[in-house]
């Protein structure tokens, strides 16, 4: 299997809310009820030169506007779609997990129709038609422009490990089990857990030598790998790993056999809606 609008639907609530120490944001509440931030569009330096070898060369990236889950899908949300919950570590505010690319589609795409937005995804091939108004995976550059939030630094508070108990759980503190979010503080940009509780599912195809001549504008990785991108870390991870450079990646789950780690998990995206 390979990878290669319509109207916005209504939103009950649009806001303004600042994080700590940082810039105000725009939230929206969407009318399944879930909060989503609006990620400007703009220009980062993706990637790193002291990271691992995947990470390099770092490069200009422009990444256009785009709204983003504020908090990693939870479980909760999936008896809302009629889905059965696949998590191990059990609990409606925790983020999902045991999660596959393939479960991570159909997720996206159930959400779309259950709030009456086109499904970006084709049942059959998996493809994603990103002019479509409804969820999907962000793309690889979405997720780190999102990580980043405008800091150049190891993660969005700065390069100090030391200060992740503040804004993640991973391997030192998570006591080996995800935790629910929004429990830990948000980055500039108001986003939850970006930095570990689970691995977030990309869009992309896995391929340790696309920096080198990724497109410079919007960029969406390979059309086909066996691995797809995974960010941010998880629960398990050391501090190195939970980087807003760092990239992992995994088995999507075509082949009935595969089964997703607990450690991995999603966050969806979908378009920004037009200026007025």
């Amino acid at each position: 299997m390979t990878r290669t609008a319509g109207l916005f639907a209504v939103l009950l609530f649009v806001g303004c809310a600042e994080a700590e120490d940082g810039p105000a944001f725009e939230v929206i509440t969407t009318t399944g009820g879930d909060e989503m931030v609006l990620i400007p569009s703009g220009e980062f330096t993706m990637g790193s030169e002291d990271g691992e070898d995947d990470e390099k060369p770092p490069h200009s990236i422009k990444v256009g506007a785009f709204l983003m889950d504020r908090y990693e899908v939870t479980q909760k949300m999936f008896p809302r779609l009629e889905l059965s919950n696949p998590s191990h570590f059990k609990g409606g505010n925790r983020p999902a997990d045991n999660l596959t690319w393939v479960l991570a589609v159909q997720f996206c795409n159930l959400r779309s129709e259950a709030e009456g937005l086109e499904p970006c995804y084709d049942e059959r091939t998996a493809d994603c038609d990103y002019s479509k108004s409804g969820y999907r995976l962000p793309t690889e550059a979405e997720w780190e422009y999102a990580c980043r939030a405008g800091t150049t630094s190891d993660y969005g508070f700065g390069s100090d490990p030391r200060k992740l108990r503040e804004y993640a759980w991973f391997v030192d503190n998570a006591a080996k089990k995800t935790h629910p979010v929004g429990k830990r503080k948000p980055n500039p940009w108001g986003l939850y857990d970006m930095h570990g509780n689970v691995a977030e599912w990309c869009q992309d195809p896995y391929d340790p030598a696309y920096y080198a001549k990724s497109p410079s504008e919007n960029p969406r990785g390979p059309e086909d790998a066996e691995l797809y991108v995974v960010r941010g870390g998880a629960w398990n991870a050391r501090d190195a790993v939970l980087r807003s450079a760092a990239r992992g990646s995994d088995r999507p789950g075509f082949g009935d056999a595969c089964l997703a780690p607990d450690t991995l998990g999603l966050r969806c995206v979908r378009k920004a809606p037009e200026p007025r």
